[in-house]
């Protein structure tokens, strides 16, 4: 290559570096050199990437760079290679020296990726080194001694590396040598050196030629002349207190600020003593446009803006001369160190934002890319970049400044449908500095929620004896969904209560969660019943959920009080005896109802309607006991008909009566009375005492019967005929002809008979009086347990007013 074009020699060279390029993981470097044409080939960044290069177009494959950039790269899609888009020049580039890198991001979708590349710009020696005059004009006094330095002002090379400036030559001559100093940031500067002492007389000037030379291939070079002029000897030169200063500055210190007073003394007197100060010849000039120097009172002041980010060192060279005959300069370095400001706000960019975003997108989703930038170096360049913390995403670092949010946790469209994520940058100076920036990511909706009831379970009352397809309550159900996932339908679950479908008791409507109730419920029945209900939506694939229904049937106060002791004998009354000598308070017996109903509904009270005489018998109010208030005197009627009255508790109340017809002996026989025993005991179960009057009820009935077919068999065959005026018809029965009056039944011609005839059955007491017509009358007849059973006063029944007994 050393023969031939050296662009095309780098790019033979570049072909054989990037061939051999292992890519990284998700990033690759790349070089190429400075001052290549339109086209020319950098790599191919589609196979070293592992990309297919039919794709490249479809998924949007570029180069992302910030606005008001150059784009000196591109990539065709094509065929995947990386080629220059716009001619490079390292110089312009990249002002300071080192490595020179352009940052491509590349992105590509459909699934979003993102890879860094470094393209290192290589400088190629197309620049020679050049001094600022054609020709260097010294004065000397003749007085110099050898060893006496005078500086030199560089020349400049831009090129870096083995292409800069790397030395200097001076042309032979007897009194002056070259000696090549560097500076601190590595440039070089010559100084002539004297060797041997002048002499005025005998040569009045020195001609010599200075050559810059760098390390490039091939090697450039660039002369300038040098005129020494000897002078006549000025005894004294001005001498400054150090060699070297330095000076701290910040980057943004206004124009006109001081930088340092400098000083130097010369032993002289009149002008040779009197200083001037100025830049020598080594200050660049960009020394010159920031800084100035005073020439009488050596002050140093900042001319121009300083930016710490292009420049973090200045070194000013500085000189000292006399305005005396044949003066000598003397130089000092003055090292300006800038300090760094936060004067740079970081810089946030955001590429590739990928929005709405679906609710079960699995956590670690990339949602964007973000770049930060902030100019600023040091501390001050140190940028962090967060968001808030009650969002569910995260900042992932990519590549130095890159960063890409992605999802942390499932997301809930019902709980957030959108988040506004404030992206915060800030940098670590002092005050710090930041920048927001917002996205909106949108959340779109899966049907992720099942209809959820507004209450867990319902409880629903419903009266009794209610009109079929009355409603009876509402269900609702809401789902957090949108649109069709939202959409609700309402349905009974199958069941069965009381081994009848569920759907013959209740019915619900698939619109609107309206229950209706499809039969009278009766309390008595069936108090209470559960309804599974289910609420589906629409969306893919269905959900649903249920809830219990919990129905229960309020009870009406729709059964009467049933009396179940005293069981009257004959239909509507009920005997007992009681002794005279009974004290007061003496238990004659107890009255026992029972009411189907249940609560207030069934709360039984009692109270004596009617009495023969009110003051001699009280009866509890709610345990039905039956009491004498009084002893018994003789006045007393030996015959008392009382009716008692048991009424419940309801609205509006219902209530039954029984009448008793209670007589007064002188002693009670050892009888069963019509006031069953176990009445008496307030221990026993309602469902106990209901059993037991049910056993005694029968046995009475089987031992009555009996009792009437034995009487009938004896009696009714001697008057068989005698009945037959009466009229009776009914079986089982007795036609009476009675009186009006309670008190003639003893002294009446009312004859009891037990009739045998065809017309009257055996069974049946028949018992002629003589009332007036019409009176007659069928009644039932209740008999004792047994025949030997009767005894004087038992009371067979009430036949118009008149008690009939034996």
């Amino acid at each position: 290559c050393l023969g031939c074009n050296p662009l095309l020699c780098w790019q033979i060279l570049l072909l054989l570096v990037t061939s051999c390029l292992e890519p990284a993981a998700g990033q690759l470097r790349y070089s190429v050199p400075e001052e290549l044409e339109h086209g020319a080939f950098v790599a191919n960044i589609a196979e070293d990437l592992g990309l297919d290069v039919s794709k490249l177009s479809t998924r949007r494959f570029r180069i992302v760079s910030r606005a008001g950039t150059k784009q000196h790269l591109e990539v065709n899609l094509e065929n995947g290679i990386l080629f220059v888009n716009e001619k490079i020049d390292r110089e312009e580039v990249c002002e300071a020296g080192g490595a020179c890198l352009l940052h491509l991001q590349l992105v590509i979708e459909s699934p979003l990726a993102l890879y860094r590349v470094e393209v290192e710009v290589l400088d190629i020696n197309d620049n020679a080194p050049s001094f600022p005059w054609p020709e260097y004009v010294l004065e000397v006094t003749e007085s110099a001694l050898p060893g006496a330095r005078f500086p030199l002002e560089s020349a400049q090379d831009p090129d870096v590396g083995t292409n800069s400036l790397r030395t200097y030559q001076l042309s032979p001559n007897g009194f002056f040598s070259l000696e090549v100093q560097t500076r601190s940031d590595g440039s070089k500067f010559a100084e002539l050196v004297l060797e041997r002492a002048l002499d005025r007389e005998q040569q009045r000037s020195h001609r010599m030629v200075l050559t810059a030379l760098d390390g490039g291939l091939p090697e450039r070079s660039g002369t300038a002349g040098i005129l020494v002029t000897v002078l006549d000897a000025n005894d004294n030169v001005p001498a400054f207190d150090q060699p070297s200063y330095g000076v701290s500055l910040p980057e943004d210190a206004p124009p006109g600020t001081l930088v340092i007073k400098l000083n130097a003394t010369d032993l002289d007197e009149g002008t040779n003593g009197e200083i001037e100060y100025s830049f020598s010849g080594h200050a660049p000039p960009r020394v010159r446009q920031l800084f100035s120097v005073e020439p009488r009172s050596g002050q140093v002041r900042l001319a121009g803006p300083l930016d710490y980010e292009r420049a973090r060192l200045h070194e000013l060279y500085v000189q000292a001369k006399d305005r005396g005959p044949s003066a000598v300069a003397v130089h000092c370095r003055v090292l300006v160190h800038l300090l760094d400001v936060n004067d740079n706000a970081p810089e946030v960019s955001l590429t590739s934002v990928s929005t709405p975003v679906l609710e079960d997108a699995p956590p670690g989703t990339v949602i964007a890319v973000i770049s930060v930038l902030d100019r600023d170096s040091g501390d001050n360049g140190q940028v962090s970049c967060e968001i808030p913390r009650n969002v569910p995403f995260q900042l992932q670092a990519a590549f130095r400044n890159y960063y890409t949010l992605v999802t942390t946790a499932a997301l809930d469209r019902e709980a957030v449908p959108e988040y506004n994520v404030s992206i915060t940058a800030r940098d670590m100076g002092s005050p710090a500095l930041l920048t927001r920036k917002t996205l909106t990511v949108q959340v779109s909706d899966i049907n992720d929620n099942a209809p959820r009831f507004l209450q867990p379970s319902y409880s629903v009352y419903v009266l009794e004896n209610n009109a079929p397809g009355a409603s009876i309550c509402s269900v609702s159900a809401l789902d957090p969904d949108c649109r069709q996932n939202a959409y609700l339908s309402y349905s009974i679950a199958e069941g069965h209560i009381q081994g009848m479908p569920v759907a013959t008791y209740v019915s619900i409507n698939s619109d609107s969660g309206h229950m209706y109730a499809l039969r009278s419920l009766d309390y008595e029945q069936i108090r209470n019943f559960q309804v599974q209900v289910q609420a589906q939506d629409a969306g893919f694939p269905p959900l649903s959920s249920n809830v219990t229904v919990n129905v229960f049937v309020l009870d009406q106060n729709d059964n009467v009080p049933v009396i179940v002791s005293p069981v009257p004998r004959n239909g509507s009354l009920a005997t007992d005896l009681v002794p005279r000598s009974a004290d007061p308070g003496y238990l004659v017996g107890k009255v026992s109802a029972v009411d189907a109903d249940s609560g207030q509904n069934s709360r039984l009270s009692y109270q004596i309607l009617q009495a023969t005489d009110p003051s001699l018998f009280s009866v509890a109010l709610y345990t039905g006991e039956l009491r004498t208030i009084r002893a018994f005197l003789d006045k007393d009627a030996t015959r008392h008909r009382l009716v008692i009255q048991v009424r419940d508790n309801g609205q509006p109340p219902l209530s039954a009566s029984v009448s008793l017809l209670l007589s007064v002996v002188e002693s009670v026989p050892e009888t069963l009375s019509d006031f069953n025993e176990l009445s008496l005991n307030p221990e026993l179960s309602s469902s106990t005492l209901t059993l037991y009057l049910i056993v005694s009820l029968g046995s009475v009935s089987f031992t009555f019967l009996v009792a009437i077919i034995i009487l009938t068999a004896i009696k009714c065959h001697k008057d068989r005929h005698s009945l037959h005026g009466y009229g009776c018809s009914l079986p089982a029965c007795c036609c009476v002809k009675a009186r009006a009056s309670a008190d003639v039944f003893k002294n009446s011609n009312i004859k009891p008979q037990l009739s045998s005839g065809n017309k009257v059955p055996t069974n049946c007491l028949d018992v002629a009086g003589s009332g007036p017509p019409g009176s007659e009358g069928c009644h039932a007849a209740v008999l004792p347990l047994q025949s030997s059973q009767l005894r004087p006063g038992v009371l067979f029944g009430s036949f118009r007013g008149i008690s009939l007994s034996l």
